[in-house]
């Protein structure tokens, strides 16, 4: 039986041109929806001349890709920069600009917020932003289902942006923030188990698994390898890409490399991205000459050349959320060693794609990394295993296990209207 076509608007936090494991799910989200003949509605923060030139002009995939499809369309919400991070955007305050009549223009199916603790203003506590629970006031008059899709560990990156003596006074209203912006939304997903559980314990509600964070296996696959981005380097390489910030904790993978070092001599750490952290890091890694390299952010074939050509892939952050990089990186063949974090568990499997490290303990992480480049037999059987480990978690299969649930709750018996017609 087909199924007809939904009128889906998606508000996002995060878009390109701001550079975030977000940004780039949201794009393929919205990409792979229209291929299916949706009409959606982006809701995505503006760029203006507030945010740093090297944003603005990133080469990333965005609405130029998604124009041409006639059932797209886009609003791009007034923003300020982010109070802790001038490089990502804060939706300015509801007086600004209006998400119920955004919507009643459009009169959607159902409604999709993305990163909603964003939204509200949680990354700011209340500061700046938005302030209000996105879309809940539309869906509320029209009986439209409304879903947030849980992509950050919120919690977690307040902790760091306050620090712990300022987060310890904060820690016992937790439950009731987590209660209150979890409970107006119909279903909040989330792509990792483990995240999902210790959110259930912060008191979320109406919270559920669903694998919806995939990655493009055609895109990223070993055979990107003919893309090298230094040519005859045949030292091994360790690679890290992600946001140059405290809670990637870019800064351990630095404490780890001396240890690395000592016994693969020529082992070489190349850090991709960019952050607030730039200049702190750039300034470490002199210390180690050419072993390590800080080489900004990458794009295109380059970086799909680096993701292939590494050895291993590095990342000892511990707030990942079923991470992006990682599921690149395996995609591409290449095993990771990631620190324990609620989410790498069931992305790394110990001793077959790679390996999980204590928490904040650059010793045990450099140890795990010495295992796999002194093996060679192993670092090729993770290899193998790596790609065929994240197969399951393909953007279409993900996306197709989304859409059923969007058809799941349009046509819950609770709802209150009709699928328009497209």
């Amino acid at each position: 039986m087909n199924k007809q076509p939904l009128r889906i608007a998606i508000f996002t936090s995060l878009y390109a041109p701001f550079l975030t494991g977000v940004s780039v799910a949201v794009h393929q989200r919205v990409r792979w929806l229209l291929q299916q003949g949706h009409e959606v509605f982006l809701i995505h923060p503006e760029i203006n001349d507030q945010y740093p030139k090297s944003v603005s002009n990133r080469p990333m995939p965005g609405l130029n890709e998604l124009k041409p499809f006639p059932n797209f369309s886009d609003y791009e919400f007034p923003t300020q920069p982010l109070i802790f991070y001038k490089s990502l955007p804060q939706p300015l305050h509801y007086r600004h600009w209006s998400d119920t009549e955004l919507l009643l223009k459009f009169q959607p199916d159902i409604i999709v917020v993305e990163e909603a603790a964003q939204m509200r203003g949680f990354y700011s506590l209340y500061l700046q932003g938005y302030g209000r629970p996105i879309g809940i006031e539309y869906a509320k008059r029209t009986g439209t289902p409304i879903v947030s899709l849980f992509h950050t560990d919120i919690v977690a990156y307040i902790q760091y942006y306050l620090g712990n003596q300022f987060f310890n006074l904060f820690r016992p209203i937790i439950p009731f923030l987590v209660k209150q912006f979890t409970e107006v939304y119909d279903v909040n997903f989330f792509s990792s188990r483990e995240q999902l559980a210790k959110y259930k314990q912060m008191k979320s509600q109406r919270s559920e698994y669903l694998p919806y964070q995939g990655v493009d296996c055609q895109k990223f696959n070993p055979a990107n390898i003919c893309y090298n981005p230094i040519p005859n380097d045949g030292r091994p390489t360790l690679l890290f890409v992600g946001r140059i910030t405290a809670e990637k904790n870019v800064n351990q993978l630095l404490d780890a490399y001396p240890i690395i070092a000592a016994k693969i001599p020529d082992v070489h750490l190349v850090i991709i991205g960019s952050g607030p952290q730039d200049e702190e890091i750039r300034g470490r890694a002199e210390e180690f000459k050419s072993g390590v390299t800080v080489w900004g952010e990458s794009h295109g074939t380059e970086l799909l050349g680096w993701y292939a050509r590494a050895d291993v892939f590095v990342n000892a952050s511990v707030t990942e959320n079923f991470c992006t990089a990682n599921n690149e990186a395996l995609a591409s063949g290449t095993p990771v060693v990631a620190a324990v974090a609620p989410s790498t568990a069931e992305q790394v499997m110990p001793g077959l794609n790679g390996f999980l490290a204590e928490p904040n303990n650059p010793t045990d992480f450099a140890n795990k990394v010495i295992a796999i480049l002194e093996n060679p037999q192993l670092k090729e059987e993770m290899s193998q295993q790596a790609r065929l480990s994240i197969l399951e978690f393909d953007w279409s299969v993900c996306m197709e296990k989304f859409e059923d649930k969007l058809y799941e709750l349009v046509k819950a018996p609770n709802s209150k209207f009709v699928i328009h017609n497209s």
